[in-house]
């Protein structure tokens, strides 16, 4: 549970900038997610950030995120979502989805590795890339996430 506190204020650190900035949608996940802040989010800044937020949630550090742990990850989400209130929940819902058990386990094995957790961020960063320039800005939230079917 620790862990769940922990992720849950460095998701919600970043943001206290944004609250003047609460009209554009996806202004909320290009804070988290774009490592360099240039208002862009690449596949290796999406690797290295769900590398981390791995960490955070393997509780028992064996390298996977089993069922359990994704039970704790799924709310983390939500919570996340959820203080966001209403806007742009479409599109986060969207952005959300992509971190699902069953969008990162590769293997169909129950469970997810670090390997697959990171391993499928460019194709997630592909999926929410709206207007396909390789980079997620709040511009491709705008666009309602884009025409990218998964």
């Amino acid at each position: 549970m620790t862990r769940y506190l922990a992720l849950a204020l460095a998701l919600a650190l970043p943001t206290a900038p944004l609250l003047a900035q609460q009209g554009r949608p996806g202004a909320h996940f290009v804070e988290n997610w774009d490592l360099d802040g240039d208002g862009k989010v690449t596949a290796k800044e999406a690797a290295e950030r769900r590398a981390n937020v791995f960490a955070a949630f393997d509780a028992n550090e064996d390298g996977f995120l089993d069922a359990e742990e994704y039970v704790l990850f799924d709310e983390a989400r939500e919570a996340d979502m959820a203080a966001q209130g209403n806007h742009g929940r479409g599109a986060m819902k969207r952005a959300a989805d992509g971190m699902l058990l069953e969008r990162n386990d590769v293997d169909g094995d129950g469970k997810v590795s670090l390997e697959e957790f990171t391993g499928t961020a460019a194709d997630w960063i592909a999926w929410l890339d709206g207007d396909k320039d390789g980079v997620v800005t709040t511009a491709d939230f705008g666009r309602g996430m884009g025409a990218g079917k998964n």
